[in-house]
């Protein structure tokens, strides 16, 4: 059986529901119809001009990114501009773009699960449980106005996550694991390189607004992206360790889980669909 857009928006909402997501977020569909037939699906960190270009050119009808297409609002839609232009790239070969951005940082599974399993953390909790509040039915379903904890419908619901190691390491030998675990070519690193870890906190994404949960969870040490000056000097002087492994380490992991997911939920639901993993995205930084 083939789908539609809003037959995978239901699909995706079962995998990162949209009342997840932060209040500041714009999660959702960001361009196309809800009526449009769904055969091909890319999963992608970001809806780059490449990434569509080559998402057009490969026939895919709809695009999974984690970061929106339209994160502020807008005034207008200039092609002229590269917002623009992804804008008329993507309508002119009828490819739909949809975004679930911290509604899958939060939900179960999602991108903290993912890449504190891949650290390698055990017995693994929710650093920042949400606030309960009005639940938000997006797309194809109706607003609600109940009000539940959100931790109710989904337990392993909340930003960032807290775990174990199976066993202590330095803050030296632990952030070495990092680079080897992720595959990434360099971190940065805050505190006594000689201090045992055996907790660890993490945040996918920029991570520096949840120093202060991290510091109240008892792990040794903090692991995400984007930490910046000023949070490693609050860190200095706590005494928990920092470990920056960039915003594009933090993430990347959840494109190939996200597509195994959405094929996995597809076949349950008798959704002929192919699902893919973009494979051109690459870190905006070089480490000289």
């Amino acid at each position: 059986m083939t789908g539609n857009v809003a037959k995978f928006i239901g699909v995706l909402d079962r995998i990162a529901p949209a009342h997840l997501a932060e209040t500041w977020d714009n999660v959702g569909l960001q361009l196309g119809s809800r009526n449009w037939p769904v055969k091909k699906i890319w999963t992608a960190l970001d809806p780059l001009p490449e990434v569509v270009a080559q998402a057009c050119e490969n026939h895919v009808d709809l695009l999974v990114t984690h970061h929106p297409l339209f994160f502020k609002p807008i005034k207008n839609i200039d092609c002229e501009t590269p917002l623009g232009r992804i804008a008329q790239m993507a309508l002119s070969c009828q490819l739909a773009v949809y975004s679930t951005h911290t509604n899958l940082d939060s939900a179960a599974g999602g991108v903290n699960d993912v890449l504190a399993k891949r650290i390698g953390l055990d017995h693994l909790r929710v650093l920042v449980i949400p606030e309960p509040r009005q639940t938000k039915r997006c797309n194809n379903q109706s607003m609600g106005d109940d009000v539940y904890p959100l931790a109710s419908v989904n337990q392993q619901a909340g930003l960032g996550r807290v775990g174990e190691l199976s066993s202590s390491l330095s803050l030296r030998d632990f952030a070495e694991q990092m680079k080897t675990v992720l595959n990434i070519a360099a971190v940065s690193v805050v505190g006594n390189l000689d201090m045992m870890v055996k907790t660890v906190a993490v945040c996918s994404g920029s991570g520096a607004s949840l120093l202060s949960a991290a510091l109240g969870s008892g792990a040794q040490v903090y692991v995400s992206g984007d930490l910046g000056y000023h949070t490693a000097r609050d860190a200095q002087q706590t005494g928990i360790g920092l470990v920056d492994i960039g915003h594009f380490g933090s993430e990347r992991l959840i494109v190939d889980v996200l597509a195994a997911s959405i094929r996995d939920a597809s076949k349950a639901l008798g959704l002929d669909v192919t699902v893919e993993a973009a494979r051109i995205e690459t870190d905006p930084f070089h480490h000289l």
